[in-house]
């Protein structure tokens, strides 16, 4: 937890939900780090590292964990560090004591893990107790009947490689079934598989197909697992996937989710970030044209908004705003520079080190993202960050005499952990009868070039990447956000129009009703007067009506999203930039439908004080201590208006509401927009922003510490440089961007402060939405039995207009022209020691609050 500068401990923080099944008090960042290390040459840590875990390790907690997680960062990270310290046995210098201490660890582990797989399939449950297993009372598990296909799908390489080692057979046997299950139940048409399975039946629960969250590493260890165990089936299933991919997914440079079944048909209008891994699979497959296509359209994303959004729609808009550090497209990188040799990809990584260092990096570690499109932070850096992300960087700029070992000896697991190659030929007990069966006869080349020698195939000619990234390298700058969204043009009939359009329905319409009873859509009038709309495709009067329907659907939902930005206003920033901040730390703040717009204007800098009284009601008795700073002031009492009003007249230059709910956070709360009074709010000239508990006891600390903290109000982050240090005005006229189309996912409109009989709620309904040809809003929502995978998360626009992005790009490289961003980190820094003192009365709050409370 960089922010509050302490590790997360389950059961002691609130919960987030599913994310925390990858934590079973089992120090996950320190096991799944062990190997980075030693490619990072630091061999006495390495060695000091393994005897912390050895020491301090317990694996038979009390906790339930992820299969999947708990095996490709804890068992994957065991196995990587098992298989370096005996190389470095060899090597006779250190680890001259190891005697398979890791490998007992990780042997225990795969015998923890073994009882999720007691299903009729084979296929594991998701979650298992470490201590309990599955099932009894006490396990508080083992009722879950869904699983994801990556879920079931990646454990061969970790499970075959404790086999090898250890000579114990069971765990590549169960690992080997799940594969052949999971092959077998492949859609046979189109070859493709969905995304959750039903482990116990065997049915596809969610039939949308792709190659990002979900599916992606089963797809990644189809191949690998041909690699490290040299058994042709692995190999031949992962071709047959992989000519469904290209010709159903692959979209060049996008790759879009389809449906198993219609697989011409496209579920989706938009990516996740996780499918940055497969340039890199292609690249190990030897396809390179298509992985340096879609590689240069995810780098274009990037340089538009620092890192890649966990999703973007097909016209390059944020979909979901966070941005959890993923290291995915660094790994594409390294691979992709491997392949090429092209000094570009060294500029790729360049980019993105500096802009971890710029915009990530805080006093105790790298901060996730919360929003890339303000820079604010989330108190969070998983453990793949050092697993993966410093790992692929490390060896992308790596010369071979950097690293102590052959590299090429070994394979990356999907967490980047390292197996040795010479696994294929030990312990070779398990027959290798080939269990795959019905292959398609391919007419392509994809059998042609796999694993192939890099130097026959690309002779480090730079020219190659570049003749084909050179059409991209625009695609993202000259694409402006439409309307709606076309689909994919292959899915109209014969190019016919389709029979109603979303933006043209109209409730009252007889004729509009109709068509929507052929195409299987109902109509549901609820008591508030709105008007649902559900999907059942089996009563659509014929396929292709019910495809028409879908369309439709679809359609709608993209309605829903844009009208409903008109409604919102953009999450804003609140930057600390006085010391020792100096801009690091960014705190997501919700904006006030009054007062000065931080999008239209220079943002507002200034020093903070509290308000006298704190509830800022009534006329403040401290005027001197707010005049021309920022007051901050308690939520609830009055009117955010007439807060405002009040320390405007005491001579603030802005204000910032805290939440006087104790423990809330933007974590964990949608953000929501102060609204007026009702009354004219013109008077008011200051900028007004609200923080959440959490991050208001921030500012609150930090002035406890400092006495002097020195703010920054816009409505985005701005860039970090040396000026800031040296605290002086920082330059952000290059740096702003246009925000005023911005809109945050989910926010909530507080009229009145603190539940107020007039307070009234607008919060974003997936369903809910508002046609311009009629007065009832619409609630869409696709039935399941349809599969429909269309979530309606707000799409939101990256700019509001298109922009000359090389010009950006050079007016942003001129600011910075005499900035090292590596530089400004060193200067006015506290010693790790005082930093920790900083934080220790939020250190102290957090832990006094109770896990349920947020």
């Amino acid at each position: 937890m960089p922010l509050t500068c302490r590790g997360r401990v389950r059961g002691q923080e609130p919960s987030r939900g599913d994310v925390d099944d990858a934590l079973g008090k089992f120090s996950l960042t320190l096991i799944d780090s062990l190997d980075t290390l030693v490619v990072l040459n630091k061999t006495k840590e390495f060695e000091d590292a393994v005897r912390k875990v050895l020491r301090d390790v317990n694996l038979d907690n009390d906790v339930v964990v992820s299969v999947f997680e708990t095996n490709i960062r804890v068992l994957g990270g065991l196995l990587g560090g098992h298989s370096l310290a005996i190389m470095l046995k060899e090597k006779g210098e250190y680890m001259q004591w190891y005697n398979d201490e890791l490998l007992q660890m990780a042997k225990q582990l795969g015998y923890k893990l073994l009882p999720a797989f007691n299903t009729t399939s084979g296929l594991p449950y998701p979650r298992i107790n470490l201590k309990f297993g599955i099932r009894k009372p006490e396990a508080r598990t083992g009722t879950e009947t869904d699983t994801c296909t990556a879920c079931a799908g990646t454990l061969i390489l970790e499970f075959a490689a404790l086999s090898r080692f250890t000579g114990a057979t069971i765990f590549e046997e169960y690992a080997r079934k799940a594969l052949d299950f999971l092959w077998e139940k492949r859609q046979r048409s189109s070859n493709l598989v969905g995304v959750t399975i039903n482990i116990h039946t065997g049915d596809w629960v969610r039939k949308d197909s792709g190659v990002g969250a979900g599916i992606d590493s089963y797809y990644e260890y189809l191949l690998k697992a041909y690699v490290l165990l040299g058994d042709d089936s692995f190999l031949e299933r992962f071709n047959t996937h992989y000519d469904a991919i290209m010709r159903y997914i692959s979209q060049p440079p996008l790759l879009l989710d389809v449906h198993i079944h219609k697989p011409m048909l496209n579920a989706r209008t938009w990516m996740d970030a996780l499918l940055a891994f497969f340039p890199g699979l292609q690249v190990l497959k030897g396809d390179i044209r298509p992985a340096i296509e879609t590689h240069e359209m995810l780098y274009q994303v990037i340089k538009k908004h620092n890192f890649l959004p966990e999703a973007f729609t097909t016209d390059f808009r944020v979909h979901w705003a966070q941005h959890p550090l993923r290291p995915e497209f660094a790994e594409s990188t390294y691979f992709l520079y491997k392949a090429t040799g092209d000094p570009y990809y060294l500029e790729v990584g360049k980019t993105l080190i500096e802009n971890l260092n710029k915009y990530a990096r805080v006093p105790c570690g790298f901060a996730a993202m919360k929003d890339v499109r303000t820079g604010s932070h989330e108190d969070r850096m998983d453990s793949f960050f050092l697993a993966e992300m410093f790992k692929y960087l490390y060896l992308l700029f790596a010369d071979k005499e950097d690293i102590i070992f052959d590299i090429e000896d070994y394979i990356f697991t999907t967490e980047a952990h390292l197996l040795p190659l010479w696994l294929s030929t030990t312990n070779q007990s398990i027959s290798k009868k080939n269990t795959t069966s019905e292959y398609t006869e391919l007419d392509d080349s994809n059998f042609d070039w796999t694993c192939p020698n890099t130097q026959i195939l690309f002779p480090n000619d730079p020219l190659y990447a570049q003749s084909i990234r050179e059409p991209l390298k625009n695609v993202v700058d000259k694409s402006c956000p439409r309307g709606i969204i076309r689909v994919r043009e292959e899915s109209f009939r014969s190019g016919a129009k389709p029979p109603l359009r979303a933006r043209d329905f109209m409730a009252t319409n007889p004729e509009h009703l109709e068509i929507l009873k052929k195409m299987g859509v109902s109509l549901i009038h609820l008591k508030d007067g709105r008007v649902q709309l559900v999907q059942h495709a089996i009563q659509a009067a014929s396929s292709i009506d019910a495809e028409d329907g879908l369309r439709f659907m679809q359609e709608m939902i993209e309605l829903s999203s844009q009208q409903q930005k008109e409604q919102q206003l953009p999450p804003r920033a609140v930057q600390i930039v006085s010391h020792p901040f100096f801009g690091r730390v960014v705190l997501t703040a919700g904006p006030a439908q009054f007062g000065l717009d931080l999008s239209k204007h220079k943002e507002t800098r200034g020093f903070v004080a509290s308000s006298k009284p704190y509830n800022g009601c009534s006329e403040l008795t401290n005027p001197e201590a707010v005049m021309g700073k920022i007051a901050l002031i308690q939520r609830g009492q009055c009117m955010f208006a007439e807060k405002a009003r009040n320390i405007q007249n005491a001579g603030a230059i802005g204000g910032i509401v805290i939440d006087d709910n104790e423990g809330s956070s933007s974590d964990t709360a949608p953000l929501f927009q102060m609204a007026g009074d009702g009354k004219d709010t013109d008077d008011i000239k200051i900028p007004m922003l609200f923080l959440f508990s959490k991050e208001g006891s921030i500012i609150l600390d930090a002035i406890r510490e400092y006495e002097e903290v020195e703010v920054l109000l816009s409505d985005k982050a701005k860039d970090r440089d040396p000026e800031m240090e040296n605290e002086e005005q920082p330059s952000s006229e290059n740096d702003s961007q246009s925000a005023e189309q911005i809109t945050s996912s989910s926010q909530e409109v507080d009229l009145v402060d603190q539940g107020s009989p007039e307070e009234s709620s607008l919060n974003s309904q997936p369903e809910s939405l508002s046609p311009a040809d009629t007065d009832n809003a619409a609630s869409v929502s696709p039935s399941e039995q349809i599969s429909n995978p269309m979530e309606n998360h707000e799409t939101t626009s990256l700019d509001g207009e298109c922009t000359d992005l090389d010009n950006q790009l050079q007016e942003q490289s001129e600011t910075e022209e005499d900035s090292n961003p590596n530089v400004s980190w060193g200067k006015k820094v506290q010693p790790i020691d005082s930093i920790l003192a900083d934080w220790n009365e939020d250190i102290e709050a957090f832990e006094m609050m109770e896990k349920d409370e947020l």
